[in-house]
């Protein structure tokens, strides 16, 4: 049984306190991909229930977290074999990563064929008349939510094994991301290039989650010694490089912008 009061000594301890915010940082980075996804998604609706989809699907995504925290056993006992296909295992981890990869692969595939395919003008959430309900975004990111918590839940683990701890650093991470994801959204949704760089980043997420899963079958017909590990920090640093060039880019339009209209700094 679970003692929660040898958590709060480890809490309110230095090395607790550290652990606390290398934790809470670490669940900002792996909640980008989920902020990404809902801020695109929540952008098919209607302008005056955007902002209440966003805080619902990150309330949700928290809920989510602190729940699965609660069953860390459980989450555990998803890595093993349920069972066999030749030599490759099953398992409920590696189940659960394929169909969040293929899911977020489909979706986002989706979004960018709208993009490229439909005028701007005729986007569901300016019209209003698409067929995409507010219930119908919130399913998805729950979907989203729950895959992404694997990452999230695994990273806190491996950084922390005190729940307490592990439960505050995803309070935190997700208080903050609730604050400032109705400016990454509009950033994001008025910018063109930022949203393709963003739907192209998910689509990247997708395909490594996919391989992910993949992996893990695989993983089981070798020795521990030779399993293969997939390293998402390229899909971050891939990101971080392109926000750049783009940023260099809006900077370059509005220096010829004003130089055109004659505007002096």
């Amino acid at each position: 049984m679970h003692t929660w009061s040898s958590d709060f000594a480890v809490l309110f301890s230095l090395e607790g306190f550290i652990g606390l915010i290398t934790l809470s940082i670490l669940e900002i980075i792996l909640g980008i991909d989920n902020i990404i996804f809902i801020s695109i998604a929540v952008n098919k609706l209607p302008v005056h229930q955007q902002k209440n989809a966003r805080t619902l699907g990150l309330v949700l995504a928290l809920v989510v977290r602190c729940i699965l925290l609660m069953f860390i056993g459980w989450i555990a006992g998803l890595k093993d074999a349920l069972f066999y296909l030749g030599d490759y295992g099953i398992s409920g981890k590696s189940l659960i990563l394929i169909a969040g990869g293929v899911f977020l692969l489909v979706k986002t595939w989706q979004e960018i064929m709208e993009k490229i395919y439909t005028d701007e003008d005729e986007t569901e959430y300016k019209t209003g008349k698409g067929k995409t309900t507010f219930n119908a975004i919130i399913l998805q990111i729950i979907i989203i939510d729950f895959v992404f918590s694997f990452d999230s839940i695994l990273a806190a683990v491996g950084v922390s094994g005190v729940v307490l701890i592990m439960i505050g650093a995803v309070v935190i991470s997700m208080i903050l991301m609730i604050l400032f994801s109705g400016g990454v959204s509009e950033f994001i949704n008025k910018n063109q290039g930022i949203k393709m760089i963003a739907l192209t980043f998910l689509l990247a997420i997708g395909g490594i989650l996919l391989a992910e899963g993949l992996i893990d079958c695989y993983n089981f017909s070798v020795p521990e010694a030779e399993h293969v590990e997939l390293n998402k920090n390229y899909a971050y640093i891939a990101l971080a490089f392109a926000m750049l060039i783009e940023g260099f880019n809006m900077k370059e339009r509005q220096v010829k912008r004003k130089r055109d209209l004659g505007i002096k700094d």
